[in-house]
């Protein structure tokens, strides 16, 4: 029994001297410290049983340390040192997060939309079989595996296998064309009503197989399908659907008023009244409100954006979408941007400067304010001087305002839009020996490329090409003018250039100064960018202008960006008085703080598209100005 007690008295002993570590070694210099001087032996620290029938260790005695067990490390997290850290660690992460969660949110809410490829730089638009012939038969043509397809596809005209079945009356093909019952007798056609071609005499056509006449807004060998018919609009969806799987880039659907034409068989009504109705063949002496801008139309082409849309979810592979409203008024053209909450084309392309026979400063601004004032808000602008359809500048104006109109494109706001050639100043060829069934206009300003002064230009091998060759190539050609430092081409380039490296002048606001029968004046400028643009463009005969009467605070002399006249550039003019030839253009920069767009006297006269501000700090734009 005494040995027992003395065992009982020992355990006692060593439970009162030590600190029990539940298996694990302690730190020595824990084990050797002496005992708090202020605790008293015959009053030891409480502690509580464990599970296990240990006690628990005096936490306030002793320091965490690597491999103590987890339960005893749960005592200390709860000390305050050790919590208030903790939670001030846990709220700061939090609180980091929201900042940077909320700055994410304000960035992306004040950060303008970025500029998509078909807004940065210019457009090149080709007439294919006039560009490059790489098989030698002497047309045009697209080289690569998708050729043979594009000719099966794209080719729309009598020859093809629709029309083929059409005309026999097979299936759902009997109504993919507009027929009708017409009389044909001893050759002479009567048609249904008065409808004319636009490119003269009756847009009806007898067909001897089916017996009837089908329609065609254009040429003979040219018919109208039937787009009031579902299984065509079906058609033409999955051809587009073909080549957007095959990745272009986008689509310009061309003549698009022409879609649909009335159900009804009325007769157009005629210009003048009072001529013979036999007489009327021109397609400009009838009014055009049967065959032409119809209910619907624009159905089917917001069908059209719906595609591209689908299309267009990829990161980074937009799809544009482009129509043209040839010879429309100004607020049918702006139709088609679509509806407020309808998207149609990305737009319209604007072919009123190609419509100028004769240029001046007032004509010019007429247009250009005519579109930016009646486009739809938040809309994008472009701008062309040529195309296929439109007989080229200088063939129309003559060749002294080749580089000035190019200098007028590419400081305009919005997207400039070259018809090939006109960076090298081509013209129309002559009318004579085009041996092609279509309009002869139509054919002058379509000639093929001018690459080099080699035979045919450097567009083909062949022995003969579809249309002649400009007599003016051993001159007007690509090659030439990459020697020549003050050639159209040279200009041109540098002016794609400043348009590419400037935020001015690809997202900054227009404002007007001044027109007159002979100049266009205005500015180019953006918040938060102390440079502004004044360009100075002279369509009339040789002028002085006094820039200072424009602009208040202008100073004495301003250096010039780029001129038309190559051996002004980087050399100053005195504002006073500029004297400018005719066809003469300046881009001349000017350093200021007091933007015109902020002035009260401009107010009216300035216009911007897509409304940004430049930060300098940050180096991005922002739309909280």
């Amino acid at each position: 029994m005494a040995e027992d007690k003395g065992k009982r008295d020992s355990l006692q002993m060593n439970r009162k001297g030590c600190q029990i570590n539940n298996g694990f070694v302690q730190n020595e210099d824990n084990l050797e410290q002496d005992p708090d001087p202020g605790s008293s032996q015959d009053n030891p620290q409480p502690s509580t049983a464990g599970i296990d029938g240990s006690r628990e260790p005096n936490v306030q005695r002793i320091q965490p340390y690597a491999g103590m067990p987890k339960e005893v490390l749960f005592q200390f997290s709860g000390q305050a040192r050790y919590r208030l850290p903790r939670e001030i660690l846990f709220w700061l992460t939090i609180a980091s997060v929201l900042v940077l969660i909320g700055a994410t949110v304000a960035l992306t809410v004040i950060s303008p939309k970025c500029l998509d490829w078909w807004q940065e730089g210019p457009m090149y638009q080709i007439y294919p079989r006039s560009f490059r012939d790489s098989d030698k038969d002497g047309n045009g043509d697209l080289k690569g595996e998708c050729l043979e397809r594009v000719q099966e596809r794209a080719r729309m005209s009598d020859k093809h296998i629709w029309f083929q079945l059409s005309r026999t009356r097979v299936g759902k093909y009997t109504d993919y064309y507009i027929w009708h019952d017409c009389t044909h007798e001893d050759g002479t056609t009567i048609p249904p009503n008065n409808w004319l071609s636009v490119y003269g005499n009756s847009s009806w056509h007898f067909d001897e197989v089916r017996n009837q006449c089908y329609f065609h807004q254009f040429k003979k060998e040219q018919p109208d399908l039937n787009f009031r018919n579902p299984d065509v609009q079906e058609e033409i969806k999955e051809i587009i659907q073909f080549w957007l799987a095959k990745g272009v880039d986008g689509f310009s659907f061309d003549a698009v008023k022409f879609l649909l034409e009335a159900t009804h068989l009325r007769d157009e009504i005629q210009i003048n009244k009072t001529q013979n109705p036999d007489t009327v063949t021109h397609y400009s002496e009838l009014y055009h409100d049967f065959t032409t801008t119809q209910v619907g139309m624009h159905n089917i082409v917001q069908g059209f954006r719906q595609i591209m849309d689908q299309y267009s979810r990829e990161p980074g592979r937009y799809r544009f979408m482009g129509t043209e409203a040839y010879a429309e008024s100004i607020d049918r053209t702006m139709l088609y941007y679509g509806l407020p909450f309808i998207q149609e084309a990305d737009f319209p392309f604007n072919n009123y400067l190609t419509m100028l026979d004769t240029l001046s400063g007032n004509s010019v601004y007429e247009v250009i304010t005519s579109w930016m004032e009646n486009m739809p808000e938040g809309k994008w602008p472009n701008w062309m001087i040529g195309g296929p359809d439109s007989s080229r500048l200088t063939s129309r104006l003559g060749n002294a305002y080749v580089n000035m109109m190019n200098m007028l494109l590419f400081t305009l706001p919005g997207t400039p839009i070259t018809y090939y050639g006109e960076e090298i100043g081509m013209g129309d060829i002559l009318a004579s020996n085009l041996n092609e069934s279509y309009d002869i206009n139509t054919l002058l300003s379509k000639s093929p490329m001018q690459w080099d002064n080699s035979s045919n230009a450097g567009f083909s091998e062949a022995n003969h090409t579809w249309l002649p060759i400009s007599s003016d190539y051993h001159t007007v050609n690509v090659e030439v003018q990459k020697t020549q430092p003050r050639s159209a081409l040279k200009l041109y380039q540098e002016l794609s250039l400043l348009h590419a490296n400037e935020l001015i002048l690809n997202r900054g606001w227009f404002c007007h100064l001044r027109n007159d029968s002979h100049c266009v004046v205005y500015t180019r400028e953006l918040d938060g960018i102390d440079k502004v643009f004044i360009v100075v463009l002279n369509f009339g005969e040789s002028t002085l202008l006094n820039l200072q009467e424009m602009i208040s605070d202008l100073p004495v002399r301003l250096r010039i960006t780029l001129s038309t006249n190559s051996t002004y550039k980087g050399s100053e003019v005195d504002t006073s008085g500029i004297y400018l030839n005719k066809g003469e253009g300046l881009i001349l920069q000017h350093n200021t703080k007091n933007l015109l767009h902020h002035r009260t006297a401009f107010r009216d006269r300035c216009f911007v598209s897509n409304r940004a501000c430049y930060s300098s700090v940050l180096d991005i734009l922002y739309t909280l100005c």
